[in-house]
């Protein structure tokens, strides 16, 4: 392995002198510095990861906080695109991830202490129960932290754009003759009241009648939930003829049980999900859905954490929303009624 005193010896320059130079030190001119380091590179030197976490007390690593309560883990498509786009803008500001679990050792830890064990620099909370008192004692603690679509007051949050999301949506199912919208949406979240919030007032700038019975809960990512949720709104004195759902995937269980039921997509019902993952573009009919940045959530989530971690004294929290876009697929169309 080569140290510093191999590239001292191959400049013939002190180690003190090579130690300023990849530290990029005022004290040196420039093209000493450029030579030393192009020496070094081409030497095959690699920084001791640990003596430099020393010297600059940090770690230059980055926790990710992600408890997927679906089962479909890192497997789902809106999440692993998310993660990816964490992990990709990390590496290229020179920050690891690592994840952040309570079941690292045969004891459990709490998520604070898994963070400090790690020591990590920062965490990206993407996935958890916000109101958890774990999550709670992290977010207040002294690590910095950025939150993915939920709000603490000490925290930055970057927040896709929920509410405009299903807003758009209904406007765009109005747009297309439908007055009977109905809503399939996720358990009890934040994001769920904040697409509820988009489902009322929509339906209130276009003067449309919410019926109460047309919003039914089911589960995130849970096709046999949606087929319920599908079945129980046919059983309706008056059927709608627009069906929102919480995600592409509940989608999927929604269209089953409508074809089951002898309904043709969007002849007879028509349709719409969320997220914008992959299937949405390779089912047929394309599905109309309103497509997420996951991407762009994942990325503005490393530059505020890495702007917190590197800027610590001048850190003021802020709110950032990420748009989406409508989908415009072909399981919409002119109801018949």
């Amino acid at each position: 392995m080569i140290k510093v005193k191999d590239i001292a010896k191959k400049c013939g320059v002190s180690t003190a002198t090579v130690s300023k130079a990849l530290h990029n030190s005022k004290e040196l001119k420039e093209e000493t510095i450029a030579y030393i380091c192009k020496t070094a590179k081409d030497l095959g030197y690699i920084p001791n990861a640990s003596a430099r976490a020393l010297k600059l007390k940090k770690s230059y690593s980055i926790g990710v906080l992600f408890v997927d309560k679906t089962g479909s883990g890192l497997q789902h498509e809106y999440f692993s695109s998310m993660l990816d786009s964490v992990k990709t803008e990390a590496e290229s500001r020179g920050y690891d991830v690592t994840f952040i679990s309570q079941n690292i050792t045969n004891e459990d830890m709490s998520y604070l202490e898994h963070a400090r064990y790690r020591n990590v620099d920062g965490v990206v909370i993407a996935s958890v129960d916000f109101h958890d008192e774990q999550v709670i004692k992290l977010v207040n603690s002294e690590i910095p932290t950025v939150t993915i679509d939920y709000i603490y007051n000490c925290s930055t949050a970057i927040m896709s754009d929920n509410t405009n999301g299903l807003y758009d949506l209904v406007k765009y199912a109005a747009s297309m003759g439908h007055k009977k919208i109905a809503f399939v949406h996720g358990e009890t979240t934040d994001v769920t009241s904040k697409r509820l919030a988009g489902y009322y007032k929509a339906h209130q700038d276009l003067n449309l009648k919410v019926k109460q019975s047309y919003l039914i809960t089911s589960d995130y990512h849970d096709p046999k939930g949606s087929g319920q949720a599908t079945k129980k709104l046919l059983s309706e004195p008056v059927v709608p003829t627009c069906i929102i759902y919480p995600d592409d995937i509940s989608l999927i269980g929604g269209m089953t049980a409508l074809q089951q039921a002898g309904y043709k997509i969007p002849e007879d019902m028509s349709v719409i999900g969320y997220d914008g993952v992959n299937i949405s573009r390779i089912l047929r009919p394309i599905v109309t859905t309103y497509v997420q940045d996951s991407k762009e959530l994942g990325r503005q989530a490393v530059i505020e954490l890495v702007a917190r971690i590197e800027q610590f004294s001048t850190f003021i929290p802020k709110v950032i929303y990420v748009s989406g876009k409508v989908q415009e697929g072909g399981t919409v169309a002119v109801p018949r009624s």
